[in-house]
């Protein structure tokens, strides 16, 4: 999952950037709201995370403008403010979910991983297709009740096509969501990984629609 954190303080950005990154997840960094503006209108995130105080105007501001301009993405706010008056401009703005400064940047990947599963439909901490599991907490895979062993980047790949399920995932969401923006990987690579996910969890698993992406089974599809 990739996410956007918008913070102006720099040692804040670092320590919660390493926590992500320490997670699991894919982050990029703006140090402000114009900055930030850029990326949320030319690049794909899965959730946000929005300091209020920004150098450049309040961060509740960009984030209406945003919700204004029909951009979904889940937005966790941080802040200092501990008022209820601030946390209900948050809201209103259109944030998702909200945490006062300081906090545990622990508490900060539960929030967000809760986000993700919303905006997907999924409610419980552990993705289920068929017989196989993703704990979103631990990031740990079982086929059957049995670990598999696999790479961050395929859990990576997996956790996507997992939280989409049964949804058909094009390579160029796969390749905006699952990998770095520096560092983008062509259709091959991306042909590569599904091939070791399917030699790791079973061939049928993964389903290629020609000419639109992959898709991951719950059953096995019957032969005549």
């Amino acid at each position: 999952m990739k996410c956007l954190l918008v913070e102006d303080d720099q040692a804040l950005a670092r320590e919660l950037s390493q926590a992500l990154r320490d997670g699991d997840w894919l982050v990029e960094h703006a140090a402000n709201g114009q900055d930030a503006d850029f990326l949320v209108r030319t690049e794909a995130y899965d959730t946000l995370i929005l300091d209020v105080g920004l150098p450049d105007g309040d961060g509740t501001r960009w984030l209406s403008a945003w919700r204004e301009d029909g951009i979904n993405i889940p937005v966790l706010i941080l802040t200092a403010r501990e008022r209820w008056a601030d946390k209900a401009a948050g809201f209103s703005a259109g944030a998702d979910d909200y945490v006062t400064k300081p906090f545990e940047p622990a508490e900060v990947l539960f929030r967000l991983r809760a986000l993700v599963r919303r905006s997907h439909g999924h409610a419980h901490p552990i993705l289920k297709v068929g017989e196989l599991s993703l704990d979103t907490h631990t990031q740990h895979v079982t086929l059957a009740g049995r670990p598999v062993g696999l790479t961050a980047q395929e859990t990576r790949l997996l956790g996507y096509l997992m939280h989409a399920a049964p949804r058909v995932v094009s390579r160029t969401e796969l390749s905006e969501h699952v990998y770095d923006r520096d560092h983008e990987p062509d259709s091959n690579v991306i042909d590569v990984q599904v091939s070791r996910l399917r030699r790791k969890l079973g061939s049928w698993r993964i389903a290629t629609q020609r000419g639109q992406g992959y898709r991951l089974l719950e059953e096995e599809p019957a032969t005549e």
